[in-house]
């Protein structure tokens, strides 16, 4: 072979080890910039410098000693990869929990100021009501008992009866008055005490606010890191599985050999990427498995009946609950709710929500979906997905008693309301 050739050939390798680890690369990188916190970047990277090499397994192969220090190197990577994996997959969960601490005290904090304004809004009313009375009976007063007394007596002696039956009224009316203006003053204080305290709870949600964004946007890259690090392991592994073969197996297993493997994989993978594109594409037409889409383009997360309801209640103590649960079976199937992109997937406890995935809708409205089995989310982070889509399958993670899927919807992004009249005006039933 002339050097051109050899030339060409390097080449061809070096392109198709480009094709062979452009995933492998992408995930690491996004777990380097997306999770920083969940390792030293700079010692990772010196360690991924150090991976062993096919040039490396090749030279080690005639001697014992050398291809004994080559396998502890190759046995050394594969448990750093696991390391790094298992520790990107803690963090994960750890931020996971933190945020959905934060979430909950925004979620109660919320419910909490939403009263607050309601009561400060009746009682606003109530006080505007007892005003307006006020003026109608001070009307009938000035009517009843207007004129000097006397003198419509001796002049309209025929009326007296009716005239001093006014008088009555009139005295009447005046405590009427004296009692609405007592109500009135106080409704009034009552509405400003409570829109006082509704403005501190504003100011209080606001922080509380704050705090969750920047939690959930820790979780979500830890999440995304998490998954990268993850397929960096996964990818590594079968390399280096293949070195491990080619320096242990009685027959000499090649570079080419551990190629040709990795092009019937990318072969594989290729077909697995038509075969996605084509299931986005039907995804489109309305999936029938979801049940029937109302014509503002939304369906039925899962089936079952309501086994828990959004907000406060006996069930949960002193805890808000945000969501709606619905009692479907285990490993049934959870739906997209409505179109949009997924912006969550995260497996762990997640603040007792269990595994976990948030899509996000039109203008920023976001539906989450929780208690997900293990392994059985079905989509990932920034992926595009139709109504009724299988996303995941109903599990029992988190602190759940039994399989069934926490349902939340979330207007806005972030405040929680209640699902199920949510969904009654998308045309969709609950439960």
């Amino acid at each position: 072979m002339n050097a051109t050739h050899a030339s060409r050939g390097t080449a061809a390798k070096l392109t198709l080890r480009s094709l062979i680890f452009r995933i492998v690369g992408f995930t690491a990188v996004l777990s380097l910039v997306v999770g920083g916190t969940l390792y030293n970047g700079s010692s990772q990277a010196a360690f991924a410098d150090d991976y062993p090499t096919w040039s490396d397994v090749t030279e080690a192969r005639n001697n014992e000693a050398a291809t004994k220090a080559v396998v502890a190197r190759i046995k050394a990577a594969l448990v750093q990869l696991e390391s790094q994996a298992v520790a990107a997959q803690k963090d994960a969960e750890e931020k996971g929990n933190i945020w959905q601490e934060a979430d909950t005290k925004y979620q109660a904090k919320s419910a909490q100021t939403e009263t607050l304004q309601e009561q400060a809004d009746a009682a606003s009313a109530e006080a505007d009501e007892a005003e307006k009375r006020i003026g109608e009976l001070a009307a009938r007063l000035v009517r009843a008992g207007g004129g000097d007394v006397t003198t419509n007596l001796l002049t309209n002696s025929q009326d007296a009866d009716a005239l001093l039956y006014n008088l009555g009224m009139s005295s009447k009316i005046s405590q009427q008055t004296s009692a609405l203006f007592d109500r009135a003053v106080q409704a009034r204080n009552t509405a400003q005490s409570l829109s006082d305290a509704a403005e501190v709870a504003r100011a209080e949600l606001e922080v509380l606010k704050i705090a969750a964004e920047k939690a959930f946007a820790e979780a979500q890259a830890a999440a995304a890191a998490a998954e990268a690090a993850l397929a960096e392991q996964q990818e590594r592994k079968v390399e280096f599985d293949a070195q491990l073969v080619a320096l242990t197996a009685a027959r000499q297993t090649t570079e080419a050999d551990y190629l040709a493997g990795v092009r019937e994989r990318e072969a594989a993978r290729a077909a697995a990427q038509a075969a996605a594109a084509a299931a986005a594409a039907a995804a489109q037409v309305p999936n029938l498995d979801a049940g029937e889409i109302s014509l503002s383009g939304w369906v039925r997360p899962a089936g079952g009946y309501i086994t828990s309801v959004y907000g406060f209640s006996s069930q949960y103590g002193s805890s808000f609950h945000k969501g709606t649960d619905l009692g479907a079976g285990c490993g049934s199937s959870i739906f997209a709710a409505s179109a949009g992109t997924v912006v969550y997937a995260g497996y762990g406890w997640n603040g007792g929500y269990g595994n976990y995935i948030i899509i996000e809708h039109a203008n920023g409205l976001r539906t989450a979906y929780g208690h997900i089995m293990p392994g059985g989310i079905n989509v990932s982070y920034g992926q595009n997905v139709a109504v009724g889509t299988k996303i995941a399958r109903v599990g029992n993670t988190g602190n759940s008693s039994g399989c069934h899927l926490h349902f939340e919807v979330r207007p806005g992004g972030w405040s929680t309301t209640d699902p199920v009249p949510f969904m009654a005006n998308k045309g969709i039933r609950l439960g």
